[in-house]
């Protein structure tokens, strides 16, 4: 006699081979002919076509007449749709944070755009926390800062200028001098050049900048349409940090964002 568990986790075969198919046309994101979709879900054309029929009755699938490619139809997209209005980004993420402080023994935080910039809105400390002036609505700066210069890489333009702006003209209120009526945002071409490998390598990190002896490492969580939609960081000690590219805490972030970014629907090669 079959235990609860394995009764709840008891499924339909055929529905899970079936959704084979699904998940071929999600992953490539595009129409397909039949003998290149059945190939992608590991079966044959013949095998594939009822369950695209059916597929097709319920709206989760649509053939073009003109190609005879098929897609996904009107239901699945009502489906992600709703998937979407339902995931909030930082709750997506929250649950992540301390499993990441714990595997990599560093102070791990999310940061969303606020009005104001680059702002923190959740901290897991790592066991053996980092003392670092960061808490719950701090603003990182755009530069310097792992998690500033993430954003200053993905976001418009205009938005990074418009910032760069503010935060010089509040530098210059801080040391007593006179903000100019236009004042321009202190952008040079080795600040977009560092912007552009940010973008290319999918990370970003600050060595001693804000706080000596203090290194930190951000990735970027992306939603559906490709707009960054939060940061997670990494925050820990210089001498202990592993801040080369392709090191713990680099794949550690990397990973954790992808997992969120495709909960969002983004598209992660």
């Amino acid at each position: 006699m079959a235990t609860r568990t394995e009764r709840e986790q008891r499924g339909i075969q055929s529905v899970e081979v079936g959704g084979q198919l699904l998940l071929a046309l999600a992953h490539h994101g595009r129409p397909m002919a039949l003998k290149d979709l059945a190939r992608e879900a590991g079966m044959v054309p013949a095998k594939a076509h009822p369950y695209l029929v059916s597929f097709g009755k319920l709206g989760l699938i649509a053939q073009d007449d003109a190609s005879g490619r098929y897609g996904l139809g009107p239901l699945a997209l009502q489906l992600g749709l709703i998937s979407l209005q339902q995931f909030d980004p930082v709750r997506l993420a929250t649950p992540l944070l301390r499993e990441l402080a714990q595997m990599l023994g560093h102070t791990v935080a999310i940061a969303v755009w606020g009005n104001r910039g680059a702002t923190i809105v959740r901290i897991e400390e790592a066991p053996s926390a980092v003392h670092v002036n960061m808490r719950h609505g701090t603003v990182m700066s755009l530069r310097g800062t792992a998690s500033g210069m993430l954003f200053a890489a993905h976001l418009p333009r205009a938005t990074v200028l418009a910032a760069l702006a503010d935060e010089h003209a509040s530098e210059l209120r801080q040391r007593g001098q006179s903000v100019p009526a236009k004042l321009k945002a202190p952008v040079d071409a080795a600040f977009d050049a560092e912007l552009a490998q940010i973008r290319e390598r999918g990370l970003s990190r600050a060595t001693d900048a804000a706080v000596p002896g203090v290194s930190a490492m951000s990735a970027p969580v992306f939603d559906d349409a490709g707009a960054m939609v939060l940061s997670l960081t990494a925050i820990g000690p210089t001498a202990i940090f592993d801040s080369h590219f392709d090191g713990a805490v680099a794949t550690a972030l990397r990973s954790a964002a992808q997992e969120v970014s495709q909960r969002l629907g983004a598209r992660v090669d």
